[in-house]
Protein backbone atom coordinates (compact mmCIF):
# COMPACT_ATOMS: atom_id res chain seq x y z
CA UNK A 1 0.00 0.00 0.00
CA UNK A 2 2.71 2.92 -0.86
CA UNK A 3 5.19 2.41 1.70
CA UNK A 4 6.70 -0.34 2.37
CA UNK A 5 7.54 0.42 5.89
CA UNK A 6 4.14 1.57 7.05
CA UNK A 7 2.54 -0.86 10.05
CA UNK A 8 -0.21 -1.89 7.23
CA UNK A 9 2.51 -2.96 4.85
CA UNK A 10 4.46 -4.38 7.64
CA UNK A 11 1.14 -6.17 9.41
CA UNK A 12 0.57 -7.84 5.44
CA UNK A 13 4.09 -8.93 5.50
CA UNK A 14 4.09 -10.54 8.90
CA UNK A 15 0.76 -11.95 8.18
CA UNK A 16 2.21 -14.00 4.58
CA UNK A 17 5.65 -14.91 5.39
CA UNK A 18 5.99 -17.42 2.55
CA UNK A 19 5.72 -14.33 -0.08
CA UNK A 20 9.01 -13.81 -1.92
CA UNK A 21 11.06 -10.68 -1.28
CA UNK A 22 10.35 -9.40 -4.49
CA UNK A 23 6.48 -9.52 -4.85
CA UNK A 24 6.79 -8.08 -0.97
CA UNK A 25 8.65 -5.30 -2.35
CA UNK A 26 6.22 -4.87 -5.37
CA UNK A 27 3.08 -5.27 -2.87
CA UNK A 28 2.10 -8.07 -4.95
CA UNK A 29 -0.94 -9.70 -2.97
CA UNK A 30 -3.49 -12.12 -4.94
CA UNK A 31 -6.83 -13.29 -4.53
CA UNK A 32 -6.48 -15.76 -1.18
CA UNK A 33 -4.08 -13.11 0.30
CA UNK A 34 -6.70 -10.01 -0.46
CA UNK A 35 -9.52 -12.30 0.94
CA UNK A 36 -7.41 -13.08 3.74
CA UNK A 37 -6.75 -9.71 4.80
CA UNK A 38 -9.75 -8.12 4.17
CA UNK A 39 -11.44 -10.60 6.62
CA UNK A 40 -8.70 -9.50 9.34
CA UNK A 41 -9.83 -6.57 11.78
CA UNK A 42 -6.04 -6.49 13.01
CA UNK A 43 -5.02 -5.56 9.77
CA UNK A 44 -7.61 -1.95 9.37
CA UNK A 45 -6.25 -1.22 12.70
CA UNK A 46 -2.83 -0.71 11.35
CA UNK A 47 -3.75 2.09 8.37
CA UNK A 48 -3.77 5.62 8.56
CA UNK A 49 -6.58 7.78 7.73
CA UNK A 50 -5.30 7.64 3.74
CA UNK A 51 -4.44 4.30 3.85
CA UNK A 52 -7.89 2.74 5.44
CA UNK A 53 -9.24 5.46 2.94
CA UNK A 54 -7.52 3.59 -0.33
CA UNK A 55 -8.36 -0.29 1.38
CA UNK A 56 -12.46 0.55 1.51
CA UNK A 57 -12.30 2.12 -2.13
CA UNK A 58 -9.54 -1.07 -3.52
CA UNK A 59 -12.42 -3.46 -1.41
CA UNK A 60 -15.44 -1.58 -3.07
CA UNK A 61 -13.66 -2.47 -6.26
CA UNK A 62 -13.00 -6.26 -5.52
CA UNK A 63 -16.82 -6.14 -4.43
CA UNK A 64 -18.62 -3.91 -7.23
CA UNK A 65 -16.69 -4.13 -10.23
CA UNK A 66 -14.14 -7.30 -10.76
CA UNK A 67 -15.63 -10.87 -11.06
CA UNK A 68 -19.23 -11.25 -12.39
CA UNK A 69 -21.40 -8.43 -11.24
CA UNK A 70 -20.86 -4.77 -11.86
CA UNK A 71 -22.63 -2.21 -10.28
CA UNK A 72 -24.11 0.42 -12.29
CA UNK A 73 -21.55 3.22 -11.22
CA UNK A 74 -18.80 1.03 -11.14
CA UNK A 75 -17.14 3.75 -13.00
CA UNK A 76 -16.87 6.32 -10.62
CA UNK A 77 -15.55 3.51 -8.20
CA UNK A 78 -12.58 2.45 -10.37
CA UNK A 79 -12.04 6.49 -10.62
CA UNK A 80 -12.45 6.77 -6.76
CA UNK A 81 -9.74 3.98 -6.44
CA UNK A 82 -7.34 5.58 -8.84
CA UNK A 83 -7.37 9.13 -7.15
CA UNK A 84 -6.49 7.66 -3.66
CA UNK A 85 -3.76 5.30 -4.86
CA UNK A 86 -2.17 8.60 -6.66
CA UNK A 87 -2.74 10.06 -3.29
CA UNK A 88 -0.82 7.80 -1.71
CA UNK A 89 1.70 8.29 -4.30
CA UNK A 90 1.51 4.90 -5.68
CA UNK A 91 2.23 4.33 -9.62
CA UNK A 92 0.21 2.42 -11.38
CA UNK A 93 -1.19 1.82 -15.63
CA UNK A 94 -4.84 1.12 -15.91
CA UNK A 95 -5.63 1.27 -19.50
CA UNK A 96 -8.23 3.19 -20.65
CA UNK A 97 -10.49 0.67 -22.16
CA UNK A 98 -11.27 -0.76 -18.42
CA UNK A 99 -13.44 2.46 -18.15
CA UNK A 100 -15.16 2.19 -21.01
CA UNK A 101 -16.57 -0.97 -20.62
CA UNK A 102 -19.98 -1.14 -20.31
CA UNK A 103 -22.33 -3.08 -17.53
Amino acid sequence: MGKTNSAGFLHLVGKFPKLSEAKLKEGVFVGPQIRQASRDPDFEKTLSKLEMSTWNSFKWVCENFLGNKKSSNYREGVETLLNAYEKMGCRMSLKTPLLTLSP
